[in-house]
């Protein structure tokens, strides 16, 4: 009997290991380039952990994904080096982009590198489509579903190539998408527009704005999807919309909280996990522990502008470093550029830092960033007052959400001074509102019955054991716009209304006459007799 519970133990390890085999699932992974991939392979290396078999398809030139052992890496060709990826997407877009963001952002700048960027992703998407022998492998894998980042939708055209249950991994689209393919509704009065850098609680003529913004988007993502959107009607052999592609997702996991997002309607199929790339603090090196103790009561700021900003103009770095010498911490700033000659003592240029783990030290008083949703989500965990310089793109619009919420305090790059710098760091290092806001903020964020981690992890097994979610899709999909605003049910009852008018108009105009025709013969036969 002893020994028969003795052994039993292994014996049920062993039985539970099968059973974890025997749920294990093949997923497709369709990756974006970029910081759009940190927080995707968080999410991948924990589904191999788990017992899944992960398959990630990527082009042979390419910035961050990199082979791995946690999972199988399938790679295309593309028709460019990466010299020229380097020349083109680094160099005269991200680095130039950065730079002049701090003097005059010019329209026609964005418009043509925009082109050329869109030109190189639809060719390696192309290249992916057209590579037979790849295409053959993803046919045969009989996996069970596909996640993606859809900015670029070359996973979706494959994801309805495959035939395969969808599940998007995003920050968000353009011209909110997004919320338009998951048919969740947008009201303008009080859902700011991408990019518009309003807060929900609108006046009128930031309504006006809003409004103004809501038109144009469907022209300028129309514009933007337009070579995507061909490619897709190409390859899938039928007229194809993009907003039909982005609406076959079964789960949206959307690097939201409604914590820093303002609140509005979501879809039962859209998931928040905002906040997924707050890490567990790790140990600091000596190196950055022995320069933290340094600081003494004052404490550090970290300040740093993303991987983007290699250089700043020495005008406005100067400008900054200037700033930066009038507060008594010691400030970290990850900068790769010539430093300013006015360089202050306090001031510690570093080319890299350990972000997070800096963030969670008790010495940090304040973070100044660009506002990049993974550096704010990182300020917000680790309950740090900001002071933020957006430079483009949806940095504007999560700089106005972090001051809305009075956590934090909005510079603007174009015109700040050293002044302003000096300014804004002492007001968010010395105004105690800011800390007990972000603190506040944070205490929301963090107080979870699940990690984020874990609820995009559960949700992708959930679409990979189910093979989607088709009870979460709403009927609205199966409408026309007619149908969807209920023009037709309008259309319908104004005709009965006016019908039922006309005809009551009609038998009461009939009723008037055979009335008054009456009397008037009455009348007629009166007169007639009395003479």
């Amino acid at each position: 009997m002893a020994m028969g519970l003795s052994a039993s133990p292994p014996a049920v390890l062993l039985l539970l290991s099968l059973l974890g085999l025997a749920a294990a699932g093949k997923l497709l992974v369709v990756p974006v380039d970029g910081s759009h991939w940190l927080s995707m392979r968080e999410v991948v290396d924990m589904l191999q952990q788990k017992g899944h078999e992960v398959v990630v398809v990527a082009p042979e030139v390419s910035l961050q994904i990199k082979p791995s052992k946690t999972f199988e890496m399938k790679m295309y060709p593309v028709p460019f080096t990466r010299e020229e990826m380097d020349k083109e997407f680094v160099d005269q877009y991200y680095q130039k982009l950065g730079k002049d963001s701090f003097e005059t952002l010019k329209l026609s700048f964005l418009l043509s590198n925009i082109t050329e960027l869109t030109n190189m992703f639809t060719s390696a998407c192309r290249h992916l489509l057209s590579d037979k022998e790849l295409m053959k492998y993803l046919q045969d894998s009989k996996f069970d579903a596909i996640m993606m980042d859809p900015v670029l939708p070359c996973g979706p055209i494959l994801a309805e190539y495959l035939s395969l249950p969808s599940v998007y991994f995003m920050r968000g689209l353009p011209c909110t998408l997004d919320y338009k393919g998951a048919q969740s509704p947008s009201p303008v009065s009080y859902v700011p527009k991408t990019l518009s850098s309003l807060s929900d609680r609108m006046t009128f003529p930031e309504r006006v704005k809003n409004f103004l913004i809501g038109l144009s988007e469907p022209l300028l993502c129309h514009l933007f999807y337009l070579k995507y959107e061909g490619l897709a009607s190409e390859f899938l052999q039928r007229d194809v919309t993009i907003q039909e592609l982005f609406s076959q997702a079964s789960v949206l996991l959307m690097r939201y909280d409604f914590v820093f997002e303002y609140p509005r309607p979501v879809m039962p199929n859209m998931v928040y996990i905002g906040g997924i790339n707050c890490l567990q603090k790790k140990p600091l090196s000596k190196e950055f522990e022995a320069m933290v103790n340094a600081s003494g009561e004052h404490g550090i700021v970290v300040f740093s502008l993303g991987s983007m900003v290699s250089e700043i103009p020495m005008k406005k770095a100067m400008e900054i470093a200037e700033g930066l010498g009038t507060v008594p911490q010691t400030v970290f700033w990850r900068y790769t550029g010539k430093a300013p000659p006015n360089l202050p003592k306090n001031v510690k240029l570093v080319k890299w830092l350990p972000q997070n783990d800096l963030l969670a030290h008790p010495k940090t008083r304040a973070f100044i960033t660009h506002g990049g949703s993974h550096g704010v989500y990182e300020g917000i965990c680790n309950a740090v007052p900001m002071v933020l310089m957006p430079l483009f793109g949806d940095q504007m619009d999560n700089a106005k959400r972090v001051e809305s919420r009075g956590a934090g305090l909005t510079l603007n790059i174009l015109e700040m001074t050293s002044n302003d710098i000096s300014n804004a760091l002492k007001a968010v290092i010395n105004d105690k509102r800011y800390k007990e806001n972000i603190q506040r903020l944070s205490d929301l964020h963090l107080d979870r019955p699940i990690h984020p981690l874990d609820l995009a992890v559960h949700w992708v097994e959930f679409v990979m054991r189910h093979k989607g979610a088709p009870h979460l899709r709403p009927a609205a999909h199966d409408l026309n716009w007619v149908q969807y605003h209920s023009l037709d049910v309008i259309a319908f009852l104004a005709a009965v209304t006016l019908l039922v008018l006309f005809i009551s108009f009609k038998c009461c105009l009939c009723c008037c006459r055979r009335c008054f025709c009456k009397k008037g013969r009455t009348g007629k036969a009166t007169k007639a007799k009395s003479h």
